[in-house]
């Protein structure tokens, strides 16, 4: 029987071409599977209320068509409530336009570059808050063709600051620079300055409105797409704060602690459920605290993916663990009482919800606390998958971290999903008949 093998979903996002050595994607455009524009337009009625339950399925079988991810995604990531109305939905967008705008031009005011199209890739201010302008540390390579300038430029206007949380905020705005230019520097998209800059601008005001985290290295990996998905930088920030209020937590840092600590400690947990043998071996090779799966929690598999692929698989994962209460736990205070009011007394419909958190409700994961994320059983299945070489090979933890690092563009987004469901499965199972 002939089988349709699929478009190749690079050309959407091209690499330069003296980048060689970028991992080919896997994910393929598949007519039937992939959710099509079509199909998804066809799943709103004529007010715009959309039936998500239609979608989820059909994206972890297929993906999502480039040319409508964007949009899914501002579902997925629950910025809006599949049961409001096309008004309902541009009223939401003007009023949070607006509101970036307020704190964008918050942040102008601090620092002038801030939405001038320009950024910095070193410090402007020292820690007891003196502008730094000795030319001898100024000099800074320009990475992005006269794009980024040097601190003495920027700080020629500064004056001394004293405020705490202004000081910190503008710490950190050379090191967004840096990362932003180092980050998916292999697409052609970035050759763009108005692209780089307006990935600086998103990550300094969401540092500057995130009072308890701030900015972290990562964030622009996780940012970066929103940027190429959504045309307006307002949409692409507002989809990027979407995907933090799931994350932050892994980059909240307390005194010799980092959150993502805390999802080692669940991956610890559930490997020792799950393969005691392997846990052990592990655990006797000093890799108990699993620091090794840093990278791929911290940034969501965006190392160990090609950029196409690490998209497909953030899709797949936001459509297995979809939540239909997602925009009320996330929408303003006054609007989500509001909207509860109107809900009140009706069960949440398990077919609106996503396969994983269908799991986590029949087993009444959800009851007890926050049920444990998709991407620590992702890290769990890869562990797995890699359980003959980790066990015959791993004499050390070099060793160990070696194995995990081969591993880059040679994972199937789709069988490390499919990997992920069933190690769920198995560990509920497990917790239940301990739980007896």
């Amino acid at each position: 029987m002939w089988r349709d093998p699929g478009v190749p979903a690079d050309t959407f996002y091209e690499t330069r071409p003296e980048c060689t050595d970028v991992p080919i994607t896997r994910f393929k455009i598949k007519a039937g599977k992939t959710l099509s524009s079509r199909k998804w337009h066809a799943a709103f009625t004529q007010e715009g209320y959309l039936d998500i339950g239609k979608t989820l399925s059909r994206i972890y079988r297929g993906g999502v068509h480039p040319s409508i991810r964007g949009e899914v995604w501002e579902f997925l990531l629950g910025c809006y409530d599949p049961k409001s109305t096309f008004e309902e939905r541009d009223q939401i967008r003007q009023r949070r336009s607006m509101q970036y705008a307020t704190w964008k031009e918050e942040c102008r005011q601090l620092f002038p570059l801030v939405g001038s199209g320009r950024f910095i890739t070193s410090p402007v201010i020292s820690e007891d808050g003196q502008p730094i302008q000795d030319p001898l540390i100024m000099p800074e390579t320009n990475p992005a063709k006269g794009l980024v300038v040097n601190s003495l430029d920027a700080a020629n206007n500064l004056e001394k600051v004293t405020d705490k949380r202004v000081v910190q905020w503008m710490l950190t705005l050379h090191q967004i620079g840096l990362d932003v230019v180092r980050t998916d520097r292999t697409l052609v998209f970035y050759e763009k300055q108005e692209n780089l800059s307006k990935l600086w601008d998103i990550l300094a005001v969401y540092a500057w409105i995130d009072k308890d985290v701030g900015y972290g290295q990562g964030m622009s990996d996780l940012c970066s797409p929103m940027i190429i998905l959504l045309d307006d930088e307002a949409d692409a920030f507002w989809c990027f704060e979407r995907l933090m209020r799931r994350l932050r937590g892994n980059f909240r840092c307390t005194n010799g602690s980092v959150g993502v600590e805390v999802q080692l400690s669940n991956l610890a947990s559930i490997t020792q459920v799950i393969d005691p043998k392997l846990h052990k071996h592990l655990e006797h090779l000093g890799g108990g605290d699993y620091l090794f799966a840093f990278r791929m929690l911290m940034v969501l598999f965006r190392r160990e993916f090609s950029f196409c692929d690490s998209l497909y698989l953030w899709e797949m994962m936001w459509a297995l663990e979809y939540d239909p209460d997602l925009f009320l736990m996330y929408e303003e205070p006054h609007s989500a009482s509001e909207k509860a009011e109107g809900t009140r007394g009706k069960a949440k419909s398990i077919r609106q919800c996503g396969k994983f958190e269908r799991q986590n409700m029949k087993n009444g994961a959800n009851t007890a606390g926050a049920p444990l994320p998709i991407s620590v059983f992702l890290v769990a299945s890869v562990l797995k998958e890699k359980k003959a070489k980790l066990l015959h090979e791993a004499r050390g933890l070099d060793d160990v971290v070696k194995i995990l690092n081969d591993i880059t563009g040679s994972l199937d987004a789709r069988k490390a999903c499919t990997g992920a469901m069933k190690l769920h499965k198995k560990y509920l199972r497990k917790i239940e008949v301990e739980d007896r």
